[in-house]
């Protein structure tokens, strides 16, 4: 049995292995034609809507928030992990990065065109998504996007399923489960994708994103 993990426990287990992440994965969009594909689809929403303010929260190393800067987004990252962000800080010198809780964001309402969240809520027990999902819609301005990604549980039957994740437990979650949620905090799916996994792939887990809105 897998169990939770407290957010302390979830912040060293990271710290603990940063410099091992940033080497695994600083190249990762360059061999993920699709990732990079749904990362500028939502730089260009953002960037239609008339802003460009956007946050990656859980940015690890900050390689995603260098790519949303250079696709022309205004773009800083938050980390619960101190590790992470100094990595982050010390390979993109010139963006912003904070450590910060993604439940507790210093970030004053409604001044963000868009929030980034990219398997940044996996290690989040079920009861405390919701919270969350109450500060990416706080901090979003009206017409905000709103970019999540994720692993897919196992079916409609099993809408949260929790996994041994390398670093720490995680959860999986069903896409239109995870819609829902979204829209009950005001935030309405706009598109999803969903790639299958590839047969070298460790877990054989769907990958999902799905973009919502801020009315």
């Amino acid at each position: 049995m897998v169990e939770h993990a407290a957010p302390g426990t979830v912040r060293e287990a990271y710290d603990a292995v940063a410099a091992t992440y940033e080497e695994m994965f600083r190249d990762s969009l360059r061999d993920s034609p699709l990732d990079r594909a749904v990362l500028g689809v939502f730089a260009e929403v953002v960037r239609a809507a008339g802003g460009g303010r956007v946050a990656d929260l859980g940015c690890g190393p900050g390689h995603v928030t260098a790519h949303l800067d250079g696709l022309g987004l205004s773009a800083f990252g938050v980390d619960a992990s101190p590790a992470m962000i100094g990595l982050a800080r010390r390979a993109h010198p010139h963006l912003r990065f904070d450590v910060g809780s993604m439940d507790a964001l210093d970030i004053a309402d409604g001044t963000l065109d868009g929030v980034l969240s990219r398997w940044s809520v996996i290690h989040l027990p079920p009861d405390e998504l919701p919270a969350v999902l109450a500060e990416f819609h706080r901090v979003l301005a009206p017409g905000g996007h709103l970019l999540i990604a994720f692993s897919a549980s196992g079916g409609p039957a099993h809408p949260t399923q929790v996994f041994d994740h390398a670093v720490a437990p995680a959860y999986r979650w069903w896409p239109d489960h995870l819609a829902a949620l979204l829209r009950a905090y005001g935030l309405a799916e706009t598109a999803r994708t969903i790639r299958e996994p590839e047969p070298t792939d460790r877990r054989q887990f769907q990958q999902v994103h799905l973009l919502a809105r801020k009315a």
